[in-house]
């Protein structure tokens, strides 16, 4: 059951904005059961919920701007009463349970923070994008909201998933990775030899040591903090070589009557495989450490991962999942003044 207040979906953001994200809004409306209200131009979205006949389905508040997707952080101040930001105050006030947008990542983070505010004892908010492992989802913390950051930080973001692994995922005492190039504690730069120092005497924190790349999908730790440049990279390059793969896994299926035959026999199996690896099928990102619950899509969602993703902001809303991070966020903050 959802909260009984809309989603705020900022229309205007994305590659493929306003079409594809008013799709997905009628799909999480008629499908999902879930109540949306698009943020941006009336004109335009009045034209083209039409297109899907659900003009009185889903209803529309007026942003006289929108910010493009190659804009950055300083474009939250130029454009006060952009999508995004229209988004973020309709949370601020009470009148939407969520945000969710597809538009320039660091153009949401800096709304984000100016217009919702930072929990107590968060430095910086940082997202956090779910890996497909099995049996729980390893999180990824920061995936791309903080490129330059100091050794306390990635303790707290280690805090930030640490509490979003326990209250979103039930996963009881997540144990935190370190993400570097090497396993050995000497290995890194500065800021990761601090940072392997701090995680190594934070409470609350249950450390396992440093993680490198190749583990980011073998499940051997339930959060990986990083900063927000190497997530992101880190990210990217995960997603890239899951399509290369999958694209060579077909072909080679095509070029054989075996193969095929093969595929046909474990339809069901790769069917639930590309599901499971496939990011627009998980929602997108949450940006945590804010007053309020953000969800970013991937920028060149279509309409099922925006469906997805308001599925996601609603489920974190109704289960006061951001709340109840910032309480315990808080709680660390006031007993060991880690930040």
């Amino acid at each position: 059951m959802s909260d009984s207040k809309p989603i705020a979906l900022d229309a205007m953001g994305g590659d493929h904005a306003p079409h594809e994200i008013v799709a997905g809004a009628v799909h999480a409306v008629r499908e999902r059961g879930l109540s949306i209200v698009l943020v941006g131009s009336p004109r335009v979205l009045y034209e083209t919920l039409a297109d899907h006949d659900a003009t009185k389905e889903v209803p529309i508040v007026r942003a006289e701007e929108a910010l493009a997707m190659d804009e950055g952080a300083l474009a939250s101040l130029r454009r006060p009463r952009s999508s995004i930001a229209i988004a973020c105050h309709l949370v601020r006030r009470g009148d939407a349970s969520a945000v969710v947008s597809a538009g320039s990542t660091a153009g949401i983070v800096a709304t984000g923070r100016l217009r919702l505010k930072a929990q107590h004892g968060v430095q910086r908010p940082a997202i956090a994008v779910a890996l497909p492992t099995l049996p729980n989802p390893t999180l990824l913390v920061d995936a791309g909201a903080n490129a330059d950051v100091k050794p306390e930080m990635l303790v707290q973001f280690a805090h930030l998933g640490t509490a979003y692994a326990e209250l979103a995922h039930g996963i009881t005492q997540p144990k935190v990775g370190l993400l570097t190039i090497g396993a050995e504690a000497e290995k890194g730069n500065k800021l990761i030899k601090r940072a392997h120092e701090l995680l190594q005497g934070s409470p609350g924190i249950t450390f396992a040591g440093n993680v490198e790349g190749y583990d980011l999908l073998t499940g051997k730790v339930d959060v990986i903090t990083t900063d927000g440049f190497t997530g992101n990279v880190a990210l990217k390059t995960m997603e890239g070589a899951v399509r290369y793969a999958f694209a060579e896994l077909q072909q080679t299926i095509e070029d054989g009557r075996l193969a095929r035959l093969g595929a046909a026999l474990q339809r069901s199996r790769l069917r639930e495989l590309r599901r499971r690896l496939d990011a627009e099928a998980h929602g997108g990102a949450v940006l945590l450490g804010l007053n309020g619950t953000v969800v970013i899509a991937h920028g060149a969602s279509r309409a099922p991962a925006i469906s997805a993703a308001c599925q996601l902001a609603a489920d974190l809303s109704a289960e006061g999942i951001v709340a109840g991070i910032g309480e315990r966020i808080a709680a660390t903050h006031r007993s060991h003044r880690l930040w």
